[in-house]
């Protein structure tokens, strides 16, 4: 329903846009033999809905203010070269379009928090098809809301966090399409804070310092069909409600403390349809409430799901739990979660009435893994023969695990994914 009205607030947005551009009364052209030579000196003699043409070739500016509605567009991807000198673009007004530019050379500052493209206080804007290199933040919105960041390609060229800033950064905004996108080497790739009613599509953010995407005090956002390789960690939604997961891929996140997918006090939240392939962590989970977690896939991860505890009333059904080093971690002696009809991997029961479904339960959690959240150095043990065995007497008869804390009714064949395939 989310995504629904936010495609149809975005065709809405488009029709209004073209029916704008018709009335555009002049096109100002701007290159190095034209009469004007620079962005500035262009967006300032443009009236409201012009359209300011720029040729291919290297505009080294700073500080471009954009204060008026207008199209920005690049012919032959003209390079914006802010020189490390400071900000770089800044968009006050509404309806404004940048189109087809490569900016690049942001000033790192430790004070201010410079970027390649900053908007304020803005509605119905559209950044496509730009190329963003060497900034402190790439994008970054403030106050701001109704627009579209598709197609651009982010790359920061960050070596460490504190000196980095993030790829897409969304402080205080509202329904803004995020699509088609690759971010790779920021802090974050993309961030929001206080982004409310938002959807991030299709976008491959990978080898970012810290996360691939990150959510604080946000609500009613929905990512889909999106990859998260090889950052810091891929996901971490954090002090939300109301967050939509579908089909994203969280793949090869290793490290010390890594993981495909951290979720900290959220609530009421959809995971659907989501693949977790070689993470040291698919999802570490703490403080969740009323999460519907279905159709999913873990696979080749260290921990499928590590649960430190304070989970309540989260639904875990028709989940694929394959290979994994552990299925489930899980600290806490009580249990108030549903597992039922997840494949697992590890089951080694029995179908005789060939319902597909498993006649002896499942439970997820072996005593090892217990042993290793509490003193991790006996994870050299893994595989042991003395591991199996007491593994064993635990599933017998649990004692330091919720004697309730099975799938009663596991899976004979994993779930069919409707994702491609690897």
């Amino acid at each position: 329903m989310l995504l629904q009205k936010h495609i149809l607030d975005i065709f809405i947005f488009a029709l209004s846009t073209l029916f704008v551009g018709q009335l555009r009364a002049d096109t100002i052209e701007v290159c190095a033999t034209c009469p004007v030579t620079t962005l500035q000196a262009g967006i300032d003699q443009a009236s409201p809905y012009d359209t300011v043409q720029v040729a291919a070739g290297t505009y080294p500016e700073y500080n471009i203010v954009i204060n008026k509605p207008l199209y920005l567009l690049g012919i032959g991807q003209p390079i914006i070269d802010g020189e490390n000198k400071g900000e770089i673009v800044q968009i006050t007004s509404d309806s404004v379009t940048l189109d087809g530019f490569v900016i690049r050379h942001v000033e790192t500052s430790y004070t201010k928090d410079h970027a390649a493209i900053r908007i304020i206080k803005s509605r119905d804007f559209i950044l496509q098809n730009l190329i963003l290199e060497d900034f402190l933040f790439g994008i970054y919105l403030q106050k701001s809301h109704h627009g579209i960041i598709r197609n651009n390609y982010l790359n920061g060229h960050a070596t460490n966090e504190f000196g980095s800033g993030n790829g897409i950064h969304l402080w205080y905004a509202q329904h803004v399409l995020i699509e088609g996108n690759e971010i790779e080497q920021a802090r974050d790739g993309i961030y929001f804070e206080f982004a409310d009613s938002c959807v991030i599509r299709n976008n491959y953010s990978h080898h970012n310092i810290r996360y691939g995407l990150h959510f604080m005090f946000s609500n009613h956002d929905q990512y889909e069909r999106n990859t998260f390789e090889q950052n810091g960690a891929g996901v971490a939604v954090m002090f939300s409600k109301h967050i939509d997961m579908r089909h994203n891929t969280f793949m090869n996140n290793w490290g010390a403390s890594s993981y495909g997918l951290l979720l900290k006090e959220i609530n009421d939240a959809e995971i659907i349809g989501n693949k977790f392939i070689k993470n040291t962590i698919g999802i570490n989970v703490e403080g969740t409430n009323r999460i519907n977690y279905q159709n999913n896939e873990f696979k080749d991860n260290g921990w499928a799901l590590k649960i430190r505890g304070a989970i309540y009333t989260n639904v875990f059904t028709k989940n694929n739990f394959l290979h994994n080093s552990f299925d489930l971690s899980y600290n806490s002696n009580l249990n108030d979660n549903v597992f039922e009809k997840n494949y697992w991997s590890n089951y080694t029961g029995y179908d005789l009435d060939r319902d597909g479904l498993g006649d002896v339960p499942f439970r997820p959690v072996n005593l090892f893994s217990y042993i290793v959240n509490k003193t991790p150095e006996t994870i050299i043990l893994l595989r042991s023969l003395f591991m199996d065995l007491i593994d064993f007497s635990e599933k017998v008869s649990p004692v330091f695990t919720p004697d309730n804390l099975m799938d009663p009714t596991p899976l004979m064949k994993p779930f069919q994914s409707d994702l491609p395939p690897d």
